[in-house]
């Protein structure tokens, strides 16, 4: 008979921190794993750099999290940042802080991340079976037995779900653990992509494909009323729009779209201006530059690419002389340089979308031990769960944290 005293299912982050932990603790520990290789997400993640956590407090780090992040609470409390950067630093990772509280492996490499948690579960003999898919979870009287892999059944009493979720499925997340916990008896809130790409509606995206935008603020208006604004960086696509900001957006855009709400967002190329200081510039500029054409006047008010869009949009001539520029054509300059809007129609899917939204119920596991509330024995970690983050670390830190205290509660 195949048994252990723990199994763990999935070997992303908060897996091989769950089998890693129990096993430290003394637990005979299996981790089933159903690609060649554990911790490929982590690999991709942060542009092979992977931005392991955040610097920021406990309660700024949850604000980040969508409204379930105090789900989380006392798994940070157990193991946060700070313990993070110290377990790596003990594995020779050094980690270095960059913009925005972000920290990264000082080497720049992911793989040294995915190397430090191997050998962790190494040392304390966790045994490591590849190709190996879980098809069943067993369960006898509220309390889980084991599991089956193909016709190979491996007994447990103590089980750690760890699949991921539904995002990047070529790393191995392809949302196998829904239907897992769905069919002990767990309800699922509806997966969504987030932290993804937007579709927009014409192709003014495609003309400026690969633009990167900077110091710029975008707002989601829905049903014609502003929600929601960001500051930073973006960059357009053929598709649509992508970069920092917008993937923070998407999340409230996804939803809204599955609503059936009618989504815009509008970019101010000036957030630093009001519209009084903006049209006092104006007024400034094309005084200053009397007799230059229109478009090479915008050569130094915007990004090259973006004047043809202006011009267009705008409807102001492009030989026009700036000092036969009418009140009305400032205006609509003006108002075009404060809200660039652009309807959004879709987003991209899965394979895109940095993280899943939607997952395991927070309200049927225990959030002091990451045990479920309705199978003895059995336990959930990372991002199967219905927690999720902006982009900064913070739902690396969530599958750490989750799956950390999950193996230390099986453990113990």
């Amino acid at each position: 008979m195949r048994s252990y005293e723990i199994i763990v299912v999935g070997g992303g982050p908060a897996g091989l921190m769950a089998a890693g932990k129990a096993a430290e603790l003394g637990a005979n520990t299996l981790l089933l794993e159903k690609m060649e290789q554990p911790g490929r997400k982590i690999i991709i993640s942060g542009k092979f750099r992977c931005n392991l956590t955040n610097t920021a407090q406990i309660q700024d780090f949850i604000g980040h999290f969508a409204a379930n992040g105090p789900f989380l609470r006392q798994a940070f409390h157990q193991f946060f940042s700070n313990d993070l950067i110290d377990f790596f630093n003990h594995f020779g990772v050094p980690t270095v802080v960059e913009r925005g509280g972000r920290v990264f492996p000082k080497s720049g490499s992911s793989v040294d991340i995915v190397k430090a948690l191997l050998k962790w579960c190494k040392n304390n003999n966790v045994k490591i079976q590849k190709h190996s898919p879980v098809d069943k979870i067993m369960v006898e009287k509220g309390q889980v037995i084991g599991v089956k892999t193909g016709d190979t059944a491996f007994y447990s009493k103590k089980i750690i779900i760890a699949t991921g979720g539904a995002s990047y499925p070529g790393t191995g997340s392809t949302g196998d653990g829904y239907g897992l916990a769905e069919s002990v008896g767990h309800f699922i809130i509806p997966i969504r992509p987030a932290l993804v790409p937007l579709q927009t509606a014409d192709k003014t995206a495609a003309r400026l494909k690969d633009l990167n935008l900077k110091n710029i603020s975008v707002s989601v208006w829905l049903d014609g009323e502003k929600i929601l604004q960001e500051f930073g960086e973006m960059t357009f696509k053929t598709f649509g729009v992508s970069g920092p900001i917008i993937l923070t957006i998407s999340r409230k855009v996804v939803d809204a779209l599955r609503e059936g709400s009618k989504v815009e967002i509008s970019i101010d190329l000036k957030p630093a201006l009001d519209h009084r200081k903006l049209d006092t510039r104006l007024l400034r500029d094309f005084d200053k530059n009397g007799k230059k054409q229109f478009h090479t006047y915008l050569k130094d008010l915007l990004p090259v690419r973006l004047i043809p869009v202006c011009m267009d949009l705008t409807g102001i001539p492009d030989n026009k002389r700036c000092n036969q520029i009418t009140a009305e054509e400032r205006k609509q300059l003006r108002l075009w340089l404060k809200d660039f809007r652009m309807k959004i129609i879709g987003h991209r899917g899965f394979r895109h979308a940095i993280v899943t939204a939607g997952g395991i119920d927070t309200r049927e596991i225990d959030p002091r031990s990451m045990e479920s509330r309705l199978i003895r024995g059995l336990y959930f970690a990372g991002e199967i769960l219905d927690v999720d983050a902006d982009t900064g670390g913070y739902n690396l830190q969530a599958a750490f944290s989750t799956g950390w205290l999950a193996g230390k509660s099986a453990a113990q």
